[in-house]
């Protein structure tokens, strides 16, 4: 099954491509991988929520945050590579989560953005991945997600 069909398949319309916020591109390919820029969950433009997780956001929104992420960079991906159909699997994610010091459950939130490539790659979605917990994001971004992506 095709990626373009899977996504369907699961009534997922990817975004539009998010403009970059500073002096980079979404998404370059290189070697036969499709990198991404660290991207924000953007939705419409903006932010669905800012602040850390464990206070200002809960987990819960912050790995739905994740998700969102995670198909942002697809969509990167996707617009780099010449369409979703020439991404053929997963390769690694990182996840970084603004959070408080307290709070230990990164993993739990970036699996927002693991779930949804498995959901959409199957087997070539399984991945290398690291979840890490910083101070601060970009524009007060909870969560922000980058994505390797092997192409087809």
């Amino acid at each position: 099954m095709t990626v373009s069909a899977r996504l369907a398949e699961l009534g997922i319309d990817l975004p539009a491509v998010a403009a970059p916020v500073a002096s980079y591109v979404p998404a370059v390919v290189h070697g036969g991988v499709a990198y991404t820029s660290g991207q924000l969950p953007f939705v419409d433009g903006a932010l669905p929520a800012t602040g850390k997780v464990g206070a200002d956001v809960d987990p819960d929104d912050a790995k739905a945050y994740a998700r969102t992420c995670a198909l942002n960079a697809l969509a990167a991906a996707a617009d780099a590579a010449g369409g979703v159909d020439r991404l053929g699997g997963v390769l690694r994610v990182g996840g970084f989560v603004a959070s408080v010091p307290e709070f230990t459950g990164q993993p739990g939130v970036i699996n927002g953005a693991s779930e949804v490539l498995g959901e959409i790659f199957g087997d070539a979605g399984r991945h290398a991945r690291a979840a890490v917990g910083v101070s601060v994001l970009p524009l007060d971004s909870p969560v922000e997600v980058e994505v390797a992506f092997l192409l087809a």
